[in-house]
């Protein structure tokens, strides 16, 4: 949810556009056009990636290619360093003409193919036939041992576009995933799994990234050394932590069970300053989670971590909204259930310092260190 600092950034595309006055209508009408082409030079740019040789393509190519290849079905469950890899030696096809045989029945093969534009039918020997659209493949499986076409591929549409790995690049790259991966095992079981990538040919930017783990290590990983090719676990954590924890207190116990060792205490505040700066609408809209942070303030003054307490409020300050709230009262004499801090003689705003645990102010959603 987009706070209103971040409005600015928001992405308007597909809402209806106003018709504005214009001086120039030609000049209009440039703009419609170069409105309409940008996803085309995106594809654009991914064709002249495509065209180049294998010993060709620079690092920015690859990242293109990566960019484009990862939408599709047939790299959906590779790692990134097998994408990385298949995409660097690629070679581009386009066939023009529906109706043109790609593979005979019976042909041998040597290559793997994947589908970036048109549709392909293969006719099975026993009658039954099978479309394959874009992002499908076909054709070799990652094995040495030599193979043989089952069925005559055709395609259906004009200008078919393909590409196509050789089977020893193709066996080669999928058969050394083993050597790029490093598992973690307890008590027998792999509770981690981290794959080794490359960000660049030099080889100067390289190092272990968390491709799976267990919800337990995961959230342990939190405070562990984060390699150079992975500089935002913390943050990819706080994002996404709701589709396999079904309670953030499960983070928050840990972050304060850990508070307590004195080498963890730093980067325990970093993950819980991340967390309130990026993600405030976690504490504000759980009573749990805001007695979490009022613990976690009163370890800080405890701990005498005053820049970093400091922080924290200027973080809370900055991304709590505005809301009203509605208190009524059965008489003028009845108690409110909570007091108030500060005004002008005391030289700071009015704060509320106590709400009584299960009062009508507490159900109405009032809470401590609410600026009135």
């Amino acid at each position: 949810q987009a706070t209103e600092s971040e409005m600015g950034d928001v992405d308007l595309t597909g809402l209806p556009e106003a018709p504005v006055d214009s001086e120039d209508e030609e000049e209009e009408e440039d703009e419609d056009i170069d409105r309409t082409s940008d996803p085309l030079l995106g594809r654009d740019v991914v064709r002249e990636c495509l065209e180049k040789e294998p010993a060709d393509k620079t690092d920015d190519d690859i990242e293109q290619l990566l960019e484009f290849m990862h939408q599709l079905p047939a790299f959906a469950n590779m790692t990134m360093s097998v994408r990385r890899e298949l995409c660097s030696v690629m070679i581009f096809e386009v066939v023009e003409q529906a109706g043109a045989i790609i593979l005979e029945d019976g042909q041998e093969l040597d290559s793997w193919y994947v589908i970036l534009n048109g549709t392909v039918e293969i006719s099975y020997p026993d009658g039954k036939s099978e479309s394959l659209c874009m992002g499908n493949s076909f054709g070799i499986t990652p094995s040495l041992d030599k193979q043989y076409m089952n069925g005559v591929v055709r395609t259906k549409v004009d200008d078919c576009q393909f590409v196509c790995i050789a089977q020893q690049d193709y066996w080669r790259i999928l058969n050394h995933v083993e050597k790029n991966t490093h598992k973690v095992e307890e008590e027998g079981e792999i509770v981690m799994v981290k794959e080794h990538r490359e960000l660049d040919r030099s080889g100067t930017r390289k190092g272990h990234i968390v491709i799976k783990a267990t919800p337990e290590r995961l959230i342990m990983h939190l405070i562990e050394e984060h390699s150079i090719v992975d500089p935002t676990y913390i943050e990819d954590f706080l994002l996404t932590y709701r589709t396999f924890l079904t309670s953030p207190l499960e983070v928050g116990n840990k972050l304060l069970e850990w508070f307590t060792v004195d080498s963890l205490r730093d980067k325990v505040t970093r993950v819980v300053l991340l967390w309130v700066n990026n993600h405030f609408n976690d504490f504000e809209g759980d009573p749990a989670m805001t007695r979490f942070l009022e613990e976690f303030e009163k370890n800080l003054e405890d701990t005498k971590m005053k820049g970093h307490l400091r922080l924290l409020n200027i973080a809370c300050a900055a991304k709590a909204k505005w809301r009203q709230i509605t208190l009524q009262k059965p008489s003028r004499d009845s108690p409110l259930f909570f007091s108030l801090l500060g005004g002008s003689d005391k030289g700071f705003g009015i704060f509320v310092e106590t709400v009584e645990v299960g009062s009508k102010a507490a159900e109405a959603g009032l809470k401590r260190g609410d600026q009135v």
